[in-house]
């Protein structure tokens, strides 16, 4: 069980790790802490926004929408390899998931099948999107691959976590797809090298 980290914490985490932070706004105090609980934070969950243009991304992940306020994460990894913080606090990011994910996801085993939607994500993980189509052509960059894992690895080694604390929002929510173009698998073990 890990309380969130502070935000001054967070940035500096992700600076430690060699990223660009571009700082929006008032992200520290932009959050949904008014619908709930933040915390305990578990583990770290990867997104692709279905959005193209870094100012149009940022903007819309930061706000949200009519039907989804933001902020939608935490940080918004754009093509360049830059991690824009949007918010901070529980973000409208993971929606509800499955408990034996995210039981797997606390003692870092393999995963199960995500087959219930009976467990609230906001609450327990950090949130990244990635700028991309999300239609499995649009390419992933190296410099963004990079950075993501950079991010990812910062929020594990604040907290002590294993690349294991790392998962996907199509591994969390029946039916969500993303990220797509690449494996998480595949991301783990870049997270993993990250960590060593």
């Amino acid at each position: 069980m890990a309380a969130p980290m502070s935000a001054d914490r967070f940035i500096d985490a992700l600076r430690s790790e060699g990223l660009t932070v571009v700082e929006v706004g008032a992200w520290r105090t932009h959050n949904r802490n008014h619908k709930g609980p933040w915390g305990p934070v578990h583990g770290v969950m990867i997104h692709h926004t279905v959005t193209r243009g870094t100012a149009y991304t940022v903007q819309l992940c930061r706000d949200g929408h009519a039907a989804l306020p933001g902020p939608l994460c935490h940080g918004v990894i754009t093509k360049d390899g830059r991690v824009h913080l949007v918010g901070y606090g529980r973000a409208n990011h993971a929606g509800s998931g499955d408990r034996d994910v995210l039981a797997a996801v606390i003692a870092e085993r393999r995963l199960p099948p995500d087959n219930e939607r009976d467990t609230d994500g906001n609450r327990h993980f950090y949130g990244f999107e990635c700028e991309n189509l999300g239609d499995g052509r649009d390419p992933w960059p190296t410099v963004q691959l990079d950075a993501m894992a950079r991010a990812a690895a910062a929020v594990c080694r604040v907290h002590g976590w294993t690349e294991r604390s790392v998962i996907g929002h199509l591994e969390w929510q029946p039916g969500k797809p993303d990220p797509r173009g690449f494996t998480m698998d595949s991301f783990r073990t870049r997270v993993g090298e990250r960590l060593k």
